[in-house]
């Protein structure tokens, strides 16, 4: 090769040399480019994050592992392999069995790939049987002190919300009830939840969301039988329709579930029925369902002209919850929206026959008394006493009358047979009555007895908002002057009330209509005149019946439902409160679209059990509970 060929070559090669070095010649990115970033690492995403369940139920886990072809994953249980039987075991499918015991377990799956890398899950075991009636007792406290999953710390819209909803056939104002642990034939063991609708239908829902469709269902309706057009009783106060307004009651010891639906029959005739349905699966007991009839010897409005009044089926409304006590069945009754003629019944049917034992008219004499608490049920003590609250209607009781308007009664009921035993009229009655302002617009409550001051104390409230406290033993009659003859009397305390107050560690929880939530606190016999805790969001119409739920007097939050927008087609508000000083907790609107509930119905209570919430309303019933 020439000498001069020879010298372009090497030149060449060295302008090439210097540019891959670093040279500064031709290279685009300069320099030696970066090494390749390094693959991701391994990840373990367990769910559900958080849940409860009964002993009756298994949990699967799912472990989803990432970046790396061994998706396989080691299980413990409170740091110990597969679990035990103390703290329950877990498979290497991830399929937990709980222990016989209440408690919280950490559940971690970690990457068999990499021991370093692993996720957590906390899961509850609860044990608490169910809410078998409204309210949760037969005193209507309120209270469900077994719940252990649901905290002030983690009941926040961060971590806890709407899981899911079930859509329903009517109006709910029935509160739902809650039965653990059922063995449903074919189905294996549910937590179910049932709901009842103005339709006339009863559902039975796995109260966890483990089954899409309901376990069972059944409708009062056939052919020729509808609900009630709210038209035909000339009343707006429920709409479009009158089937199941009233709360059921469950009896856990015959695993039956009371139910009463009105219905239009060909005539047109309109009846009552009490159905006492096999929780399991719905089929009707005890040769029910049995028509409700009744008649009382008296002159008093609405009578047969020959000394008797009948019961009118198509006047009188049975809003008030069921009261199952000592094997009796209580049914109370008023009117649709005060029309005429009507009065305050009670009826009472033996829990096993179904076969009527007694009935209660609280104006034979006279006209209305209605009893409608706003859907509360009578209240009963240890000792099978009845107590009601009536509305607008005669009273003349003092007078050695038999009317019993504006009035707390007390119903001696030995083997379910009635008899007025004592009662309490504010002073004002006269005025509560003339002008709408009715005691009945609101359930009593029985307390705990008291080491201080009279044991058995009875509180309650109506239109005036006035709260009255009652001696059970000595309820004080009529005293025209003052009400001075009573525990106590709180003037304008709270809003009208249209719900029952919820009652948890020596407080009484009342949220009146135009209010804010109020606790009163019970010390030496009596209630604080003023409220020792207030909330700060005022419900309009009609204000709530709140709930509590806690871990014995640990961990309280009472629970309400804002349904001021019932009449337009708003969504309830769930509302959650710290229930030791009543600051917020959550709201069901804190959290846009994500926890909004079903339209809202009036008079509704939530109900809390084994760490979800259950709300009832015109369309669906709403479970919420921690976010998995």
């Amino acid at each position: 090769m020439p000498k001069k060929s020879v010298s372009a070559l090497l030149v060449c090669l060295a302008v090439i040399f210097a540019a891959g070095c670093g040279g500064g010649g031709m290279s685009s990115g300069g320099g030696t480019p970066p090494p390749p970033p390094p693959p991701p690492g391994v990840t373990v995403r367990l769910t559900p994050q958080a849940v409860s369940i009964t002993f009756t139920q298994t949990q699967q886990f799912t472990a989803t592992v990432q970046n790396t072809t061994n998706t396989a994953v080691t299980w413990t249980v409170d740091g110990i392999a597969g679990g035990n039987a103390t703290v329950g075991t877990i498979t290497g499918a991830g399929l937990y069995t709980p222990p016989a015991t209440v408690g919280a377990h950490n559940i971690v799956a970690t990457s068999a790939a990499d021991a370093t890398v692993n996720d957590s899950s906390t899961l509850h075991v609860t044990n608490y049987a169910g809410t078998f009636t409204f309210h949760n007792d037969n005193l209507r406290t309120g209270q469900n002190v077994d719940e252990t999953v649901l905290t002030p710390a983690n009941v926040r819209t961060a971590t806890f919300g709407k899981l899911l909803s079930y859509s329903v056939d009517g109006y709910v104002y029935a509160q739902p009830l809650y039965l653990a642990n059922l063995a449903v034939p074919g189905q294996g063991f549910h937590n179910v939840v049932f709901v009842a609708t103005e339709h006339n239908s009863v559902y039975a829902f796995d109260a966890d969301g483990r089954s899409a469709t309901p376990l069972w269902r059944v409708s009062f309706l056939s052919a020729g039988m509808t609900t009630v057009p709210n038209g035909d009783v000339n009343s707006g106060d429920l709409v479009p329709e009158i089937g199941i307004t009233s709360t059921p009651v469950i009896d856990p010891a015959t695993n039956t579930i009371y139910v009463v639906a009105k219905t239009k029959e060909p005539g047109p005739t309109y009846r009552f029925r009490l159905h006492a349905l096999d929780v399991s699966t719905g089929a009707e007991k005890f040769g029910g369902p049995v028509i409700l009839t009744a008649t009382v010897n008296g002159t008093g409005d609405g009578n047969d002209g020959a000394g008797h009044v009948p019961f009118n089926t198509l006047r009188q409304h049975q809003r008030p919850a069921l009261l199952l006590d000592h094997g009796i069945v209580y049914i109370t009754f008023a009117a649709h929206g005060d029309v005429d003629p009507y009065h305050g019944w009670v009826l009472a049917y033996n829990a096993s026959t179904l076969a009527q034992v007694s009935t209660f008219n609280a104006t034979p004499n006279e006209s209305r008394a209605g009893i409608w608490q706003a859907g509360s049920g009578p209240a009963a003590d240890a000792a099978g006493n009845v107590y009601v609250s009536t509305g607008n209607g005669t009273f003349n009781a003092s007078l050695g009358g038999t009317g019993y308007g504006d009035a707390f009664v007390k119903l001696a009921a030995p083997g379910g047979v009635m008899a007025v035993n004592d009662y309490f009229a504010p002073f004002n009655q006269a005025t509560l009555e003339s002008l709408d302002i009715d005691l009945g617009s609101s359930g009593p409550i029985l307390l705990p007895d008291q080491s201080v001051g009279p044991a058995h104390l009875m509180v309650g409230a109506g239109k005036q908002g006035t709260v009255y406290v009652v001696d059970r033993d000595n309820m004080g009659h009529f005293n025209a002057a003052a009400d001075t003859q009573i525990v106590q009397a709180l003037p304008g305390a709270i809003g009208n009330a249209f719900g029952t107050p919820a009652f948890f560690n020596g407080r009484l929880y009342y949220h009146g209509n135009k209010d804010v939530l109020k606790a009163f606190t019970l010390s030496g016999g009596a209630f604080s005149a003023s409220p020792s805790a207030q909330s700060n969001v005022t419900f309009n119409f009609p204000g709530s019946t709140p709930s509590v739920s806690s871990n014995g007097t640990a961990n309280g939050i009472v629970w309400e439902l804002e349904v001021d927008g019932f009449s337009g087609g708003g969504p309830a508000v769930l509302f959650a409160w710290d229930a030791t000083n009543l600051s917020q907790l959550y709201s069901s609107s804190s959290s846009g679209a994500r926890d909004v509930a079903g339209p809202a119905v009036k008079f509704t209570t939530p109900t809390v059990a084994n760490g979800k919430v259950y709300v009832g309303t015109q369309t669906q019933l709403n479970i919420y509970g921690l976010l998995p």
